[in-house]
């Protein structure tokens, strides 16, 4: 069969083997830290914190870190403060011009803003430390605490933040020396090392009430959909045609040739549901650390409520515009056009060029941004229709759009290292479409 053959082919190159066993033993490095608690926890008393973690916005971060939220892991606070430190750096370049210049300073100019970000790492960390320990004393018992006082508290905000901090190095090894993008690889292993388990639990929930079987295959059938969709979202472009001179005398041009500049259906890649999910958030922890809340707080900490999901998509459709914005640059693309000899057929070079563009990429980002916040809403929409909600959070939102987009990175890496040495690549005909630099900064 084809795919076996890849399979040994993938082997048989030593450069590509060494960086897949590289990748492995890295991730089954960060698997093993989900087990190891914090010390002066007792592991066996932690039953109040994985209820608590069962569903529910406290589900998702559970799902981000690889289940050790739930685990009072070293590794609990998982990469995500990393994410967030990486997203705030990034609009840090729009706002101060001395963000800008690094960011067009090349390779040193990108270490340094990474050493903003790791700087900026710790102190979310250092904020958001305290924080879990506060939610640990509330979620469980006083005998699951073999260490109290000063000296836990402070040893517990060290390790947790070291515990980070270690992950965004894992990540970073397998970026240098391991196939596809580190940081992105381990936010999705987390998600799938939580996924045969929920499946089990939602398939048996199934087959003891009513439909049985035919329900389980219904709800596989729609998951296969639902990321079929998912993919054809992060590949979907608009090709505009671009016509460049070979020869110009004067005001003509004599011959040329057609390219074409492809325009991503979805240029914001994730962004736009992290952003709208940081806002999001800010209320539900609020009322879950509360002992309560108004109506109004508890009305946006239903991540399954009507009115929860229609801010998050409003959000959603606005934050795809902005980011699409700061990442699509419609007059340096006019003006990039204009000095090779290039134009668009029809279209005068300058500002009408310009106003083209902005046209096309505000008409397709559209349809991307919708499509985008329906995606987001996905997990609630399921749970609405009876599916449990531990496996409703595989049917859309941040989690579905980075397994899509993690997953077409890592085997487009795959399939350029076949082909560098000539050998047939992952599919039997075109190629595999990424989505560079779409989840995560790293």
């Amino acid at each position: 069969m084809r795919l076996i053959q890849t399979i040994k082919n993938i082997f048989k190159i030593e450069d590509l083997r060494a960086r897949l066993l590289y990748t492995l033993g890295i991730i089954l490095l960060y698997r093993l830290g989900k087990y190891i608690s914090l010390p002066g926890i007792d592991p066996s008393q932690l039953a109040g914190l994985k209820d608590q973690t069962s569903s529910g916005i406290m589900g998702l971060l559970d799902m981000f870190s690889g289940g050790a939220f739930s685990q009072a892991s070293i590794f609990a606070l998982g990469i995500m403060p990393y994410i967030s430190a990486s997203i705030v750096v990034q609009l840090l370049g729009i706002v101060f011009p001395y963000f800008q210049k690094l960011q067009k300073e090349g390779e040193s100019g990108r270490r340094k803003m990474n050493q903003y970000t790791r700087y900026l790492t710790v102190g979310i960390l250092i904020l958001q430390a305290p924080t879990y320990l506060l939610n640990l004393s509330a979620q469980l018992p006083a005998s699951a605490f073999i260490l109290t006082g000063f000296f836990f508290k402070f040893s517990s905000v060290v390790i947790l933040t070291a515990g980070t901090m270690f992950v965004m190095w894992l990540g970073e090894r397998i970026t240098d020396k391991g196939i596809g993008n580190g940081i992105s690889l381990i936010i999705m292993i987390g998600i799938i090392a939580r996924l045969p388990a929920n499946f089990v639990f939602e398939a048996g929930t199934r087959l003891g009430g009513a439909g049985g079987a035919i329900a389980v295959i219904v709800e596989i059938i729609i998951l296969f959909v639902v990321i079929l969709g998912t993919i054809l979202l992060v590949q979907g472009t608009r090709r505009v045609p671009v016509q460049y001179a070979r020869r110009i005398v004067g005001n003509k041009q004599y011959g040329g040739v057609r390219q074409y500049i492809p325009l991503k259906v979805n240029a914001a890649g994730v962004m736009p549901i992290i952003f709208a999910q940081a806002i999001m958030m800010l209320p539900i922890i609020i009322a879950g650390y509360a002992s309560s809340g108004s109506g109004f707080m508890m009305a946006f900490s239903n991540m399954y409520g009507f009115l929860y999901n229609l801010v998050t998509a409003i959000l959603i459709i606005l934050f795809t515009y902005f980011y699409t914005a700061i990442t699509i640059n419609p007059v340096q693309m006019a003006e990039d056009m204009k000095k090779n000899g290039g134009f668009i057929p029809g279209i005068k070079p300058g500002r009408k060029t310009v106003e083209f563009l902005d046209t096309v990429m505000s008409r397709i980002t559209l349809p991307g941004s919708v499509f985008l916040a329906f995606v987001a809403i996905l997990p609630a929409i399921a749970v609405r229709a009876g599916i449990t909600p531990q496996f409703a959070q595989f049917y859309g939102g941040t989690s579905l759009l980075i397994l899509v987009g993690v997953v077409l990175d890592t085997l487009q890496q795959i399939e350029s290292h076949l082909l560098m040495r000539h050998y047939d690549g992952l599919m039997k005909s075109g190629r595999i479409k990424g989505r560079t630099g779409a989840v995560t900064a790293g």
